[in-house]
């Protein structure tokens, strides 16, 4: 038995000797991004070499290609259920937008480091990463999309096989691509998540800039850990390996020495949705002016202070994770709506450039330019507190009728628990009714998505039926399901259409007919002839309009369609 592993050792020892394991990147001119092909070549020859690591496929893009998660995991049980137990979980996503391939080349080069262990083995957690989230876009590859962009010299395009921006999808789940993000978060359930982007927008002395996800959404207990302890860590650890970094600059048509606000990265977004389910979320934004091969760098290096700095800290983040959870109990205040505060704001030594305008040559106008010549470090205002504008009480069941399948399609692949009604059951609830919303005039990411939501409440018993469900808000996954079902979050499920059948009246009434009707009505309830007669007082146009005045009398009648139009159909238990 010895014999035959001291053989393994020298045979595998003499396959290292002669592999060097270069990603295509590091053979390339340091301009050159891999492909799809040769991206799963290289992690298949990987996994095939290391028992260390795993290629797997965990889902499918919109044209059908599959989407791989590499896994790094030097631990004997490979169960990734019982090693989330005692272990922490990093998980990476890249290629979301395709040309911004940095993290795709960076995550090749840090599994292979760590499987060759190049990087000091680690204790206490594991790292798993989409290797290409957005395969039809990679597969989309040209020179000339990312028009402000300085490499690399072929890279793929933003949108997926059907035209989505990825980084609007994930909290409505209209693509493969996102239905499948969502398997694989809940497969790995991460205390820890990074999505590798490259910036727009201003000129800047920087390389590389950030996103942290909203504290506000992340919750009092793990937004504070996050911002001022494990994130402070690795931006400090960041500048010692040679890189200053600044929060995501944030500004159009501005320079950056006016300030800036924090990005809102609500639940569209890739670490909106991960904060709803308590994982510390990054968005790494390198420059998209600096070079191809310091950007992968600097992706590179930002993972890896990441790996040092959770490895120390992981029993501390699991617990906070469990704490954070303990501010979304039912009868609590939840804030449905945010904004920035404006009066209050950090300041940070910002290294830019001076701004400056001259005449355009395309248009003779004054055209914004940034002078290299003329770095500057300025003192300015980092707006990065957010304020609700909005709050619910947090019910302690949401009732989901088995009518919106839709809905419960999407509970189920997000891991939320609901209990089936076993019979016809009469429920005292909370019920909504829309108030009112305005609507986008073009459509945006598939949808004429709804925002300003407001809407009425009532109490009321209500009879559902066997195979409704009950979902209790006990559970991991409380976030979720208030910015989901609440119609008046930014990114409900109301605001993205999927309850839009409830929006038009479904029955109507010939005037010749029902305005005999309407008479009666009046001439036998004295209440509905009162609040008419004060409608008409009150509102000038009404007085003056005849057909609306049958109207009123329509919509304040039995004959409407009182319990159908404008009703939410998903209701509270308080």
């Amino acid at each position: 038995m010895k014999l035959k592993y001291l053989l393994l050792v020298l045979s595998s020892s003499l396959v290292f000797a002669q592999k060097t394991f270069q990603t295509p990147f590091e053979k390339g001119n340091g301009n050159q991004t891999v492909t799809y092909d040769e991206m799963n070549a290289y992690y298949q020859d990987l996994a095939q070499n290391f028992n260390t690591i795993q290629y797997l496929k965990k889902g499918e893009d919109d044209n059908g290609k599959p989407i791989y998660v590499v896994v790094y995991n030097p631990f004997p049980e490979k169960n990734i259920e019982k090693l989330r137990k005692d272990k922490a979980i990093l998980f990476v996503n890249n290629g979301i937008h395709p040309g911004e391939p940095d993290g795709i080349d960076a995550t090749m080069m840090l599994m292979r480091d760590l499987a060759i262990r190049k990087i000091k083995t680690p204790q206490n957690f594991i790292i798993a990463a989409i290797s290409a989230y957005n395969v039809s876009g990679m597969l989309n590859r040209g020179s000339h999309s990312r028009a402000n962009q300085n490499g690399p010299e072929q890279y793929g395009f933003r949108g997926n096989a059907r035209n989505y921006d990825l980084n609007r999808d994930f909290i409505k789940a209209d693509s493969k691509n996102a239905r499948s993000f969502q398997e694989i978060y809940q497969w790995l359930k991460p205390d820890v998540f990074i999505d590798n982007h490259v910036s727009n927008g201003a000129d800047y002395q920087y390389t590389f800039t950030y996103i942290s996800t909203f504290k506000e959404r992340l919750g009092n207990v793990l937004g504070a850990y996050f911002y001022n302890d494990y994130q402070a860590k690795n931006l400090n650890d960041m500048k010692k390996l040679g890189y200053e970094s600044t929060p995501y600059v944030n500004i159009h048509g501005d320079v950056p020495e006016v300030g800036f606000a924090s990005f809102e990265d609500s639940p569209r977004y890739s670490t909106g949705y991960t904060t709803l389910f308590n994982s510390l979320g990054t968005v790494p934004e390198t420059h998209m002016l600096k070079p191809y091969d310091k950007r992968v760098d600097a992706t590179y290096k930002y993972m890896l202070v990441n790996l040092q700095n959770l490895d120390k800290d992981y029993q501390k983040i699991k617990q906070l994770r469990i704490e954070n959870l303990k501010q979304y109990q039912a009868g609590k205040s939840y804030g449905i709506r945010w904004k920035i505060d404006s009066t209050k704001y950090t300041t940070m030594d910002f290294k830019g450039y001076e701004g400056q305008y001259k005449p355009s040559e395309i248009s003779g106008k004054p055209r914004l330019y940034y002078d290299r010549n003329k770095p500057f470090t300025k003192n300015i205002k980092l707006f990065n507190t957010a304020v609700p504008t909005g709050y619910i009480s947090i019910p302690k069941y949401y009732v989901i009728p088995q009518s919106q399948y839709r809905v419960l399609e999407e509970f189920k692949r997000n891991g939320i628990q609901m209990k089936l009604i076993q019979k016809d059951s009469t429920i005292a609830v909370e019920s909504y009714k829309i108030k009112d919303f305005k609507t986008v005039k073009n459509p945006y990411e598939g949808h004429y998505l709804h925002y300003e939501t407001v809407v009425e409440p009532s109490k009321k018993d209500r009879v559902f039926m066997a195979g409704d469900y009950i979902v209790s808000t006990n559970q991991s996954g409380v976030k979720y399901i208030i910015e989901t079902l609440e119609p008046e979050a930014l990114d409900s499920f109301f605001n993205w259409n999927f309850f839009d059948g409830i929006l038009a009246q479904k029955e109507y009434y010939s005037a010749y007919i029902f305005e005999d009707t309407a008479a009666e009505l009046l001439k036998t309830n004295q209440k509905l002839k009162d609040a008419f007669e004060a409608a008409k007082k009150s509102d000038k146009k009404l007085f003056e309009d005849g057909e609306a005045q049958l109207d009123w009398v329509y919509k304040h009648s039995p004959y409407f369609e009182e319990t159908t139009f404008r009703q939410y159909p998903v209701f509270r238990v308080l």
